[in-house]
């Protein structure tokens, strides 16, 4: 678990689309490298539902923390969604700083309002100009130590001012040094639209659903000059379906169907082995053996 893997900046480059799922705490960051995947995304929008405050309540401090606690067990690649950055440019030296000592590989800056309205989460976005915009991302190229940690400039412009005013928007966070851009757009004709008008390496959400039912293949996505795909949400909402199932049927005194009989002591067995518990205790026993 903490071995060092390939830098997310080499991974970009090459044939694949890498595909980071959400990950808030150091479990899911473990389980999702056991599952095989390169990175993970700590995404503001699920960290906020975790702690009940929404992203427009996440401090700098406290979305740093969790990166500090997954990369203590798991070295997995993460990708940071820093929001509007935390600040005028200016601030953004620290949010920077802070996240490259954190060890994060990829930080997310959009052109968000700050302070962040909770709004966002029914679609309505509050922007800055296209010129703050630029600036913070400016600043943050400007603030970055490791030539390994990537810019991304990220706009949700499409639901405020269409898209030409979105494509505008990254291109003149382009301009002003971002390493990747992330256009939101959901629709596969946005995604194509976005991926004709912009420069590779390119970022965007992975399908809610997966792609097995998405028209667009992860490797026409590569073509188009997808790089960088965050799962952003998925993974919370089977957490939340899971737990919810499990207090339901222990209040009504009924059998968990997802857990099945024995289900809840095989998962904590399972648990114990993700995080590393045989390591733990080889080295209790050799080093206590004179207590």
């Amino acid at each position: 678990m903490e071995r060092e893997l390939e830098k997310l900046s080499q991974l970009i480059k090459g044939p694949d689309l890498i595909v980071a799922p959400c990950a808030l705490n150091p479990i899911m960051a473990q389980m999702a490298m056991l599952a095989g995947f390169k990175a993970a995304y700590l995404s503001g929008g699920s960290l906020g539902w975790y702690k009940g405050v929404t992203e427009a309540g996440l401090s700098l401090t406290e979305m740093i923390q969790v990166v500090v606690d997954i990369r203590t067990v798991c070295k997995i690649p993460v990708v940071l969604d820093a929001g509007g950055g935390w600040g005028d440019p200016v601030h953004i030296h620290r949010t920077v700083a802070m996240s490259e000592a954190a060890g994060v590989q990829c930080i997310e800056i959009e052109d968000q309002l700050l302070p962040r309205r909770v709004e966002h989460h029914v679609g309505i976005d509050n922007l800055v100009t296209p010129q703050l915009a630029a600036d913070r991302i400016r600043e943050a190229v400007a603030a970055r130590n490791n030539p390994d940690t990537i810019i991304v400039g990220r706009t949700n412009a499409i639901r405020v001012g269409g898209m030409d005013d979105a494509l505008r928007r990254a291109e003149a966070m382009k301009k002003a040094g971002a390493d990747m851009l992330f256009v939101w757009g959901r629709k596969p004709e946005e995604m194509r639209h976005i991926a004709e008008r912009l420069p590779a390496p390119l970022m965007t959400f992975a399908p809610p659903d997966g792609w097995s039912t998405f028209p667009v293949s992860k490797a026409e996505m590569v073509r188009m000059g997808y790089r960088l795909a965050a799962s952003s949400g998925t993974a919370f909402a089977a957490m939340v379906k899971a737990v919810r199932g499990s207090y339901e049927h222990l209040a009504t005194d009924t059998m968990d169907p997802f857990l099945g009989p024995g289900g809840a002591e095989r998962e904590m067995k399972a648990a114990h082995k993700v995080t590393g518990l045989d390591r733990l205790l080889e080295i209790e026993r050799r080093t206590m053996k004179e207590a």
